[in-house]
């Protein structure tokens, strides 16, 4: 649910206008384009290729989400599809990631599940895997309940988890078992306190139980998501004494510096790079979603470190 400042920013944020600072030139262009690819599968590939080049592995978000007819959620679907022969074609060090609403989850939930078996066989053809995307927490069951079963039956699918979700202590019960890849973030949609963690320390402080919990499991792949040092310094203790595959993922165009630093460490880390004509929503939607991050778009905007 969107609060009563989301709405606010949404409604301004749709003005022609305000609009048109985004999508025409100018600094608002420059804004957009520091966090999306652009708008084609070129666009997304010729990014990939340069942090490819840089030591980075990428993955890769063709935009969109909450479609409404079937069309929508296959067209999405086809365009995942040709994503991977793309990065196989290409050599591309690259998964994909995907929201389950785009492929049709609450309103066609079969084609949804039917369309992501689909993307996770072509995933494993040509050598890479699927991450499912974790949504608003009216979808998080659903969500879940479907990768269970598509990592059951193609084992190359993960799924991103929310430290700030109360209930995602024990989702991890269910999720570690079938030792796939698993995306701890912080969490980004704005959430009643029932549901989620609202103070700052009591989300930093579920991130680091559950990189605890992740990191000392065996059979999974941990995938670190954040750009908070603490947090990052925390998980870092944690891979001394960890046997197995993890690495740490950040957003494109969020604190290069500190991804540059990393790299340097010799840490493996995957930039999130989203592309496609959906990309204005995108950014006006998480600003929307949490306020805050109207705030760390424009401070990741005006610092290059």
């Amino acid at each position: 649910m969107v609060s009563v400042i989301g709405r606010a920013l949404l409604a301004v944020t749709d003005r022609s206008a305000v609009r048109s600072l985004f999508t025409d030139t100018g600094p608002g262009r420059g804004l957009a384009t520091r966090f999306v690819a652009g708008e084609t599968l070129d666009d997304a590939e010729a990014v990939t290729r340069e942090l490819n080049a840089m030591g980075f592995r990428v993955s890769l978000d063709h935009l969109g989400e909450h479609v409404t007819d079937v069309g929508q959620a296959v067209g999405a679907r086809d365009d995942y599809l040709a994503c991977l022969d793309r990065i196989a074609a290409d050599g591309l060090d690259a998964n994909i990631s995907v929201k389950l609403t785009q492929l049709g989850l609450g309103m066609d939930d079969a084609l949804a599940e039917a369309s992501l078996d689909a993307l996770a066989a072509r995933a494993a053809a040509v050598g890479t895997s699927v991450t499912v995307d974790m949504e608003e927490s009216r979808h998080t069951e659903a969500t879940i309940g479907v990768y269970e079963r598509v990592q059951r039956a193609r084992g190359n699918v993960g799924i991103a988890v929310q430290a700030y979700l109360r209930r995602t202590r024990d989702d991890l019960d269910r999720i570690v078992p079938l030792g796939g890849h698993v995306r701890l973030c912080k969490g980004a949609y704005a959430e009643p306190e029932r549901i989620a963690y609202q103070g700052r320390d009591e989300v930093d402080a579920s991130f680091d139980r559950l990189a605890t919990m992740l990191m000392g499991a065996e059979g999974v792949r941990p995938a670190i998501a954040s750009h908070d040092e603490a947090r990052i310094a925390h998980a870092r203790s944690l891979a001394a004494g960890r046997n197995g595959y993890h690495e740490f993922q950040m957003l494109y165009g969020v604190r290069p510096g500190l991804q540059q630093e990393l790299l340097d460490a010799g840490l493996r880390l995957r930039i999130y790079v989203p592309y496609g004509s959906a990309w204005y929503p995108y950014l006006t939607r998480r600003m929307a979603e949490r306020p805050a991050n109207l705030w760390f778009f424009v401070r990741a905007v005006t610092s290059r470190s």
